[in-house]
């Protein structure tokens, strides 16, 4: 079989961290997605870069990949004799009329009957991974994607090969950016009886003109005079449900953060993140006379030093 380099594949070093790896993958698959993408051969880079997270993604496949060692991408090798009942295969385990994506993507170990799948033949259908972007509203409300998707599934020789399918995946209340959604049984078809694979949805929320999430919270930048900001105020702050009212206490300060309680994303088990105003004081970039005569006659009567603390130091 033909080595493949998954590191080299994914722009990682062999010593990279689960996380680095993850970020990587992400990255990519959103990068080099068919559906998406407009790269020149973006569907082989992107079965590439899949095969790379199916087996890196895993401690134990990882830990069986790691000790086939680095060698020259492609190029012929047969891994050694006791390579495979280490991992969980049987002795008379064959590597002939196999590629390399096919042995990583069935290894499994001890855990089946045999060294690929149950003792009648069967083989489970494989697992697939998909990034998918939502709007923040989406996010709020719930939403369905109709995802067109290439499917590994077992042909009659029980050989790997891929067919356009259509996914309906129901996204609830709540979802946010990084969680990863499982659908049971929307993956690869299994062969002889095997069960199917399961379908992972990895989400990432889309930027957003207004908010930005950190997990069930919301963050939303709040503008206001500089007079709103000293004697306090009454404004409508925008959130996924609505205008709210919000009060401004007088002496806010520029990047204080005016807490709106659950007015975040749902979570799952009830309740809500929460939503964060974060005070911007806008100063006006042209004054009339009447403004500048106003602001002069602020600073004369102002008794306040806003850079005390840097003459203390």
């Amino acid at each position: 079989m033909k080595y493949s380099d998954y590191y080299a594949a994914l722009g990682v070093t062999r010593g990279a961290s689960q996380e680095e790896i993850k970020k990587a993958y992400r990255r990519l698959a959103q990068k080099y997605h068919p559906d998406v993408s407009k790269e020149p051969e973006a569907e082989a880079r992107f079965k590439e870069i899949a095969e790379a997270w199916q087996t890196l993604k895993d401690p134990e496949k990882r830990a069986a990949y790691d000790e086939l060692g680095k060698r020259p991408q492609g190029e012929e090798f047969r891994p050694p004799p006791d390579w495979a009942r280490q991992h969980g295969g049987s002795e008379q385990f064959s590597f002939e009329d196999m590629d390399f994506a096919d042995l990583f993507s069935r290894f499994g170990g001890a855990r089946r009957a045999g060294p690929f799948g149950g003792g009648d033949g069967s083989m489970p259908g494989q697992d697939f991974e998909v990034p998918v972007e939502i709007s923040i509203e989406d996010a709020f409300g719930g939403t369905t994607l109709n995802l067109q998707l290439s499917m590994p599934q077992y042909d009659e020789q029980g050989r790997i090969r891929r067919v356009p399918q259509t996914v309906k995946a129901r996204i609830a209340p709540g979802a946010i950016d990084g969680q990863r959604l499982r659908l049971p049984g929307k993956g690869g078809q299994g062969f002889n009886g095997g069960r199917a694979g399961d379908l992972y949805l990895d989400i990432s929320l889309k930027p957003h003109p207004l908010y930005r999430a950190t997990g069930h919270d919301l963050y939303v930048d709040l503008p206001l005079a500089p007079w709103e900001a000293a004697l306090g105020a009454s404004v409508e702050v925008p959130t996924p449900g609505g205008l709210v009212s919000l009060k401004v206490r007088p002496g806010t300060s520029s990047g204080q953060k005016l807490r709106l309680a659950g007015r975040g994303l749902p979570k799952p088990r009830g309740g809500s993140g929460d939503l964060y105003a974060v005070a911007q004081i806008m100063v006006p970039a042209e004054l009339s006379e009447r403004e500048r005569e106003l602001y002069s006659q602020l600073q004369a009567a102002a008794t306040v030093n806003p850079r005390r603390h840097m003459e203390n130091a």
